[in-house]
């Protein structure tokens, strides 16, 4: 990670270095915390942040999911994003919003401790790489399956939910390949471990629903409509390993990621293809203010004076 001047820690702009908690809180402990992954572009406009509210809205819901009060409104979240953003001088950058339960009673219950909310803002490049955005990735089906919805609830963007995701990552980055795929305990084709997929054939897009144990996420949605813009037919619909191996096209989405080209699955080659190419351009071209036709998508960052109010 490369450090910046600033972060946002409970309504305050602390030094990088100042951004501290005890060792003994809540979310250290349990994984009991929530958190978004959100990118600022450079535009012609300035520095403008994708889905910023969709990203803020998700984390509010997160937190509910939690029974997690968070202390700030979407609208202080938006303000002390764009405050961030402008102390750090980052027209490109990553931003991470986390909150979590804070330093009280170390016991399982979250009962009495404080919710603590930090905002951090850096450089980061393509999550799987340059590379990756143009030769494709390779892949594995993990062996670690996607748990369930009713063991943790997925449409939270919880901390803890992330140990499954890192079992998987972890395994495929070991056994040589970019990244993994992970099914859920029934066989189906779930998402990645930080990324939703995207299956093409005979021209047809389909991903997986989110019934499947998968985060319902904001590149995701975003995906589908520009797919559907462009006159696309995308299905929600079930997929299995072998729809997979016999696609025409595999590609993995998300904040961090954008579109990545899925290049192989499980030695099977797949290739990148024109569609998934096609996608990541018009992405690409949205996020970075060169398609006015859907300019409510990116907030520009008001370095002169406060945000206004959602």
């Amino acid at each position: 990670m490369q450090e910046t001047e600033k972060i946002w820690v409970n309504g305050e702009l602390v030094d990088w270095a100042d951004a501290k908690i005890h060792v003994g809180v809540h979310g250290l402990h349990y994984g009991s915390g929530v958190f978004e992954g959100i990118r600022c572009y450079e535009t012609e406009k300035g520095p403008a942040v994708f889905r910023l509210l969709d990203h803020l809205q998700r984390l509010q819901d997160s937190a509910k999911v939690l029974y997690m009060d968070l202390p700030y409104s979407t609208a202080d979240l938006r303000a002390a994003t764009h405050e961030l953003v402008a102390a750090n001088g980052l027209p490109t950058c990553y931003v991470r919003p986390i909150a979590f339960y804070g330093y009280g009673e170390l016991g399982v219950a979250t009962t009495g401790n404080p919710v603590d909310v930090v905002i951090i803002s850096f450089p980061w490049g393509a999550y799987l790489g340059e590379d990756g955005q143009q030769a494709g990735i390779s892949t594995m089906v993990s062996s670690w399956e996607r748990v369930g919805p009713n063991v943790i609830p997925h449409v939270a963007k919880a901390t803890g939910i992330y140990l499954n995701s890192m079992l998987a990552t972890t395994e495929a980055r070991r056994a040589g390949y970019d990244e993994a795929i992970m099914l859920t305990g029934d066989g189906f084709v779930a998402d990645g471990p930080g990324e939703n997929i995207f299956v093409v054939k005979n021209g047809q897009i389909r991903t997986p629903p989110l019934s499947m144990s998968i985060l319902p996420g904001i590149t995701r949605d975003t995906i589908i409509h520009l797919a559907r813009a462009l006159g696309y037919s995308v299905d929600e619909t079930l997929l299995i390993r072998t729809d997979l191996y016999l696609a025409d096209e595999v590609f993995m989405v998300g904040t961090a990621t954008e579109v990545a080209p899925v290049r192989s699955v499980d030695g099977r080659e797949i290739g990148v293809g024109p569609i998934t190419l096609e996608l990541q351009k018009a992405y690409l071209d949205v996020v970075n203010g060169r398609d006015q036709r859907w300019s409510d998508w990116l907030d520009v960052v008001e370095t002169a004076r406060a945000p206004a109010e959602v």
